[in-house]
């Protein structure tokens, strides 16, 4: 459903309740909430008895409204929400929001009942949000169909909060509200039985009047568009925050190769974030400050942030807060320092975080320097003061000055700059008001929050940076190969470099191939049916190539005896490797995201490190080596204790054919692994490879 279809939906002005009661204290929570939020359309109380209630004009049928009406807020009992859907269509309306619950959420019948709503909905042309859906508030257009409590005063503005879950819509508006930030818009999804999360996020995206959206999602559906959506978010420069719960279902035939366990419960669905810019929240209050921010601030360049408070026990907070969590501060330059150090007294530090010391206790008018001099260091995108901010009464008048020339220092830097306080408080509205006329007009909740909120801007602000990349991947080839030799023929034929190896199908054959490598050889078994060779004794290392020939039998008989019926097609020898480093890569097909590529430090480091990167395809160059680099074991291929360093660009290269060799093998494909990519120096080969195929 594209988003225009869904304007209408979302601003419907005059509304039926079905179900109105003034004795039912849903029937009074929905009443309460137009007033509240200040619908300004007309609203119709629908019942049995076609009794007025909460003092709105009482109707036994939606026939009977005289005049057109827009949409139907249903919250009669689950039973007769089918016949309210026929009372809806006869009487022309075609938007509906589902209060009632005891559906899918209560059980079996629930979940029956629930498709017959789906299905009469779809026959009869309605769209509907929910059932067991607290409706949404739209604040930006003035259209209201919801339970979703406010406190007051409601304050508008440009966020956007969308849930399956009523209670968490509830809470993470509660947040907002305390910390003073205005809201757009307000949704609970429910059930999902007709519209979903993704129909709202293509909604919003395309809503002028959101500069934000935070979504709370516990499965995502139609993943195609929800990415799309994303997408276009992205396009937009306007962000979009999640909390997602959940776990992707991994199928069996995936989980035989490692690069299922590398990326862990949910890792695509990081990695599709990653992709389109969305940024992954934990908490409601990480998820609220994330959103207020990007969407006040916008993506900051350069991408780092000068840190700066009149405490030097804050500073070294902040300090370790950025170190936990990943956020790029770097020291000042040389021009910054000198010029801070004309300003500030001799034994003010002038590192990042800045402790401007309590000098600017005595002196705040010197904030109106100082901040200007951080916003011009190359290195700053956006300055944050840390400084308590009143949330009593008497500290308003000691504080206005303070807040006043850190303002003024506001207005006249060259980046954006903004206040944190120390920890999170509660304002009352004249205190949010105040800090307002005094030009706060972004009072961060915390140095923990914030420095979390800084991380995100800061990946979002890189991420946007970063050009998507769009290029086309290889046609399916029709071609499925089974086993290592096979696979390893097809990974070559796809620009991967391969290790020669040689099938031999007696011992005088083996001991011709390994004299023809010459040195060591490795001997492994060669059988489609046998997917983890070291399991069933079928590899020997370093084989001098006199004793291949009896090699040779001895892995066939060991294969033979783990697997009776497995087909053997001979012994594989191939020259021994050793020294450089090893990577695994390998390839799942998301059943949601589509195919994922996982990059991990190869050997025993891949299950004790868990040691990773997960990307949607298509990647190119640049990405695979940021992939490498941003590995733990990076280290292991940038000449680590002497050794030669890789060649980042040819590992790069080989990742990238490996995803495209991925694509090439079609939709049937469930994963793909090359364990291990030998890295050493410039020579890059894939020593092993196993295609795994789904059972559709």
């Amino acid at each position: 459903m594209a988003s225009d279809d869904l304007s209408a939906f979302f601003t419907p002005r005059n509304i039926a309740l079905v179900g109105a009661s003034d004795r039912s204290a849903w029937s009074q929570m929905v009443a309460a909430c137009f007033d509240l939020f200040g619908h300004t359309g007309k609203l119709y109380a629908v019942n049995r008895g076609g009794k007025e209630a909460h003092g709105f004009p009482g109707y036994t049928s939606c026939t009977e409204i005289p005049d057109p009406v827009d949409a139907a807020f249903i919250y009669v009992p689950a039973a007769a929400v089918v016949e309210a859907l026929h009372d809806c269509a006869r009487a022309s309306i075609r938007n509906a929001v589902i209060l009632s619950s005891g559906f899918a959420e209560a059980g079996e019948e629930g979940a029956a009942m629930q498709e017959e709503v789906a299905r009469t909905a779809r026959e009869l042309g309605i769209r509907f949000l929910g059932p067991n859906s607290m409706g949404f508030a739209n604040l930006a257009h003035g259209s209201v169909m919801t339970s979703i409590k406010s406190r007051r005063p409601v304050r508008r503005g440009r966020l956007a909060i969308v849930s399956q879950s009523g209670a968490l819509v509830n809470e993470m508006g509660k947040v907002a509200h305390i910390n003073g930030i205005g809201i757009a818009f307000l949704g609970a999804t429910g059930n999902e039985a007709g519209l979903s999360i993704t129909d709202l996020l293509e909604y919003l995206v395309e809503d002028e009047e959101v500069g934000a959206i935070c979504i709370y999602s516990e499965g995502i559906r139609d993943h195609a568009r929800f990415m799309a959506a994303a997408t276009r978010a992205r396009e937009l420069k306007k962000p979009v925050i999640i909390i997602k719960l959940g776990r992707s279902e991994v199928s069996g035939a995936i989980a035989q190769a490692h690069t299922g366990s590398l990326i862990g419960d949910d890792g695509v669905f990081d990695a599709m974030c990653r992709k389109t810019g969305v940024i992954r929240c934990s908490s409601l209050e990480e998820v609220i400050a994330t959103a207020n921010l990007l969407g006040t601030v916008g993506p900051i360049s350069p991408p780092r942030i000068a840190l700066c408070s009149i405490s030097g026990g804050a500073c070294a907070l902040l300090a370790d807060l950025s170190h936990e969590y990943g956020l790029d501060v770097v020291p000042y330059t040389e021009e910054t320092q000198a010029a801070l150090a004309k300003v500030l007294p001799s034994f003010a530090s002038t590192l990042n975080p800045l402790d401007t010391t309590g000098v600017l206790v005595q002196q705040p008018e010197l904030w109106k320097e100082v901040i200007p001099i951080l916003s011009r260091d190359e290195n700053t995108g956006l300055v944050i003061v840390g400084q308590p901010l009143p949330n009593v009464d008497s500290e308003l008048a000691t504080l206005t000055s303070t807040i006043e020339a850190i303002t003024a220092g506001f207005r006249a830097a060259d980046h954006p700059a903004i206040i944190v306080d120390f920890s999170m408080q509660t304002r009352s509205a004249e205190q949010l008001a105040l800090l307002e006329r005094l030009g706060v007009e972004l009072p961060m909740p915390g140095l923990l929050i914030t420095v979390r909120a800084l991380a995100n801007l800061q990946n979002w602000s890189k991420a946007l940076a970063r050009p998507m990349v769009r290029r086309a991947l290889p046609a399916p080839s029709g071609e499925r190969p089974v086993g290592e030799r096979e696979t390893l023929a097809f990974l070559g034929k796809h620009g991967v470099p391969v290790i020669p190896s040689k099938l031999a199908t007696s011992p005088q054959e083996a001991v011709a191939a390994a004299q023809t490598i010459g040195g060591p050889v490795v001997c492994k078994i060669a059988s489609p049916d046998i997917a983890h060779k070291t399991e069933a004794g079928g590899v020997r290392l370093g084989v001098d190539p006199a004793d291949a020939g009896k090699v040779h039998d001895e892995i066939f008989a060991t294969a033979r005896a783990y697997d009776p019926d497995a087909r053997i097609e001979g012994v594989l020898v191939a020259p021994m490797r050793s020294g450089g480093a090893e990577l695994i890569v390998g390839v799942t097909n998301d059943p949601e995201w589509g195919l994922a590529l996982t990059v991990g430090t190869g050997g025993v480091l891949t299950e004790l490190l868990g040691d990773s990167q997960t990307r949607l395809l298509p990647i190119d160059d640049e990405e695979a080596r940021d992939m490498v680099l941003s590995l733990k074991g990076a280290k292991l291929l940038q000449g680590f204790r002497g050794a030669a360093p890789a060649d980042l660009d040819a590992v790069a290269r080989a990742i990238v054919a490996i995803g495209d060799a991925a694509a090439a093998l079609g939709p049937q494909l469930a994963a793909l692994e090359v364990n291990p990519l030998k890295v050493s120096g410039s020579e890059i080969e894939a020593l092993d490879a196993l295609a795994i195929w789904s059972l559709a």
